[in-house]
């Protein structure tokens, strides 16, 4: 896959993450948010599952055979990192609004390079530091928070954002070491579905009826987000390092923002539009510079 083909996979699943928020926002007015984690996961394993089985059936024994051990260990982290990020997201908009979910989300993009730097003593190129710097202030405009107030599920997003950021730093290792994202992207879907499901039943009310009050909002989450769009992410950063990555998908905030605008029809006012332009410089920055240094 060409470093194209992977910004184009990023790019799509930033989409489908930044409309999704509608839907899990929405979806949990007759169910819990663990519940709708459980079966939004388990409706995307049974989406990736069989194009897992079918493309990459011959491909497993081949890539995991020479240490089994590393590839368990990492699509476990990768599961949990997934579990508690989306769970705490998720749990999270039971007590705050989509403005400051989708602020406090964006502060794992500062935390990747940080985490790669003390847990991998890598080395940062400078690009990242001031693309991260207008990708926080655009999201600081997009969302109006200003004008927001800081609530006590603000906290759960802020500890999230720490869990996304390691979702993306472990989906980078994992990939770059065994190319099967489509195994990768069932086990990871598997796990949360698992997790979610245990926690739900202990501690909500699992009724079928009220399940399928939510019908398209879980099918929405559920195939595109939870199935689809966390596939190209791993296919995303089969060819772009997990700094950049975070930049790019960033840009979540932008697409929920005019999907709120088209869908909701939530007034875009000035500081929206700025938000969105800091947010995609920040992107283009991180992307064109060291490119440019590079010629």
């Amino acid at each position: 896959m060409s470093k194209t083909s992977s910004l184009f996979c990023a790019l799509l699943c930033t989409f489908i993450w930044g409309t999704t928020f509608i839907a899990q926002d929405t979806g949990m007015d007759d169910i819990g948010p663990f519940t709708f984690n459980a079966v939004r996961f388990f409706v995307g394993f049974l989406v990736v599952a069989p194009l897992a089985f079918i493309f990459e059936r011959k491909k497993i024994s081949k890539s995991v055979q020479k240490n089994q051990k590393e590839f368990i260990n990492l699509a476990i982290l990768i599961g949990l990192s997934l579990f508690l990020g989306s769970a705490l997201q998720q749990v999270a908009l039971l007590y705050t609004d989509v403005a400051n979910a989708a602020f406090f989300t964006i502060f794992y993009v500062p935390m990747v390079p940080f985490i790669i730097f003390f847990m991998y003593k890598k080395p940062i190129h400078w690009s990242i530091w001031p693309s991260v710097l207008l990708c926080v202030m655009g999201g600081y405009l997009l969302t109006n928070f200003y004008s927001a107030t800081v609530r006590n599920g603000d906290a759960l997003i802020i500890i999230g954002a720490f869990f996304w950021s390691t979702h993306i730093i472990f989906t980078g290792k994992i990939i770059e070491k065994y190319n099967l994202p489509l195994t990768i992207g069932a086990i990871q879907t598997l796990i949360v579905s698992s997790l979610s499901l245990i926690i739900g039943l202990i501690f909500e009310d699992f009724i079928w009826s009220n399940i399928l009050k939510e019908k398209f909002q879980i099918l929405y989450a559920g195939i595109l987000s939870g199935g689809l769009a966390f596939v190209l992410q791993i296919y995303a950063q089969k060819n772009i390092s997990p700094a950049p990555s975070a930049i790019i998908f960033s840009l979540e905030g932008v697409f929920a923002t005019i999907a709120a605008w088209i869908l909701l029809d939530q007034i875009l006012d000035i500081n929206n539009l700025f938000g969105c332009l800091f947010i995609l410089f920040g992107v283009l920055f991180s992307q064109l510079a060291p490119i440019l240094k590079k010629n």
